[in-house]
């Protein structure tokens, strides 16, 4: 590795690890920003989408239209499961507590094997089904203990914000071209599509103004852009890994700030999920290290 891709590798390490930090912020949003939840993410995603689109047309200069009319199924599909995505994610974290929501998602690497296997038939590795036969059973740990403080709508909305995230992994897979930028900037729009009937946005206060509008540009649409430039200098494997910070760091946030304290059998089911998830990703990126260039193009 030559100096000046050390220097991009460590540049594109750091942009990834703040999109992780970036992303882990939502909880803490959530839990600050006071009015109901369909205006949250209406107004999330007008702002997060015009965010996204405003770094495509500056990333992409003059052939982002050409780029917008070549557009496929394979964009409006992910489009589609990443706004089923975002909502559920939304709705989990809101409905539940924060730490058990990311319990469940703690799995989606597992859960998108499943998906791949059954949707493009990618044969998941010996070493992928035991990390998510430990994984499974430490969400099981969490779902069967007493006194869990969280709804089982917030529950289900997680696993169905798993589900709907590894459809759209599963996708990414499939079509490697697939315009990530364009989706991600119309599924923030469709999220608001679904949800402006239900929403009040003339009743919300001008702190909670204040705190939605940072939300979309501080924690979403930020985030993307940290990974949509990080991840060109890093292999995939080693963006996994610095992603997956997200699951511990969102629940840390705010039990940190808002005093929102997991119980124990959170605490125990988390740390097995987070021992197979961890665990697994690290297997995967030395196992893909001799495969994979140093820095991607």
């Amino acid at each position: 590795m030559t100096p000046m891709d050390a220097r991009q590798y460590r540049l594109g390490a750091l942009f990834v690890a703040l999109a992780a930090v970036a992303w882990s912020m939502s909880g803490l949003f959530l839990r600050a920003i006071t009015t109901d939840l369909m205006t949250i993410v209406f107004l999330r995603g007008i702002f997060s989408g015009l965010a996204i689109f405003a770094f495509f047309l500056y990333l992409e200069r003059g052939r982002a239209w050409t780029i917008l009319r070549g557009l496929g199924w394979s964009t409006v599909w992910a489009a589609v499961f990443s706004a089923a995505g975002m909502m559920a994610g939304l709705g989990a974290m809101y409905y539940t507590t924060i730490a058990e929501a990311m319990v469940i998602y703690a799995t989606l690497p597992f859960v998108t094997a499943g998906v791949a296997w059954l949707a493009i038939r990618e044969v998941p590795s010996r070493a992928t089904l035991i990390a998510a036969a430990v994984a499974l059973s430490g969400v099981l740990v969490m779902l069967v203990g007493a006194g869990g403080g969280g709804s089982m709508l917030g529950k289900g909305l997680a696993v169905v914000m798993t589900l709907t995230v590894a459809v759209l992994a599963a996708l990414m897979r499939k079509y490697r071209n697939l315009q990530m930028l364009p989706a991600m900037m119309f599924s923030a729009w469709l999220c608001s599509l679904c949800t402006v009937w239900f929403a009040s946005p003339f009743s919300v206060s001008g702190e909670d103004w204040r705190l939605i509008v940072t939300f979309a540009l501080a924690q979403n649409a930020m985030g993307l852009v940290l990974y949509t430039l990080g991840s060109r200098w890093i292999p995939a494997s080693d963006a996994s890994l610095l992603t997956a910070l997200e699951v511990p760091l969102t629940p840390l946030w705010v039990w940190i700030f808002m005093n929102e304290v997991p119980n124990g059998p959170t605490l125990a089911g988390g740390l097995i999920v987070l021992a197979a998830l961890f665990g697994h990703i690290h297997a995967e990126m030395r196992r893909n290290r001799v495969s994979e260039p140093a820095v991607m193009a």
